[in-house]
């Protein structure tokens, strides 16, 4: 699985783009699949409660220690903020939540990176793909 989590990794953010690239140029719905606001908000509310769960997931392997009760509190409590952010937000708001979703998750990952509980290439890809991701969230922001 080492060899292909940066390729799965990478082609995660591909939807990010693709939506980012649809409002950029003015394209609001996409044939069959619906509204591009829709279809990004839903995928980054996947994508960030995914992230956020593989912190939970990735607490069970620790011993005792400072990420033992933040893993599993804070990846709970992200999940749930960012649900009622997707009901009740309108889009440019949802955009900033899910901005400092990311932001969040990468933190976490940097202290997890810092502490040696993951390894420098994982670190290394996250940072790559969350910037790719951010970037493209703020350009679906500010052109919808």
């Amino acid at each position: 699985m080492q060899k292909i989590y940066p390729y799965l990794t990478y082609a995660g953010a591909i939807p990010f783009v693709f939506c980012a690239i649809c409002l950029l140029i003015g394209v609001t719905q996409i044939p069959v699949f619906g509204a591009v606001e829709q279809i990004l908000s839903i995928y980054a509310l996947v994508i960030s409660t995914f992230l956020a769960g593989a912190h939970w997931g990735q607490h069970l392997n620790f011993d005792k220690g400072p990420f033992d009760l933040l893993l599993p509190i804070s990846s709970n409590v992200m999940a749930v903020l960012l649900w009622i952010g997707l009901l009740v937000l309108d889009f440019k708001a949802l955009m900033i939540m899910f901005v400092a979703a990311f932001l969040s998750l990468l933190i976490i990952d940097d202290r997890l990176f810092r502490a040696d509980l993951i390894s420098r290439h994982y670190f290394q890809t996250r940072v790559i793909v969350s910037t790719i991701v951010i970037v493209a969230l703020i350009i679906s922001g500010i052109f919808s």
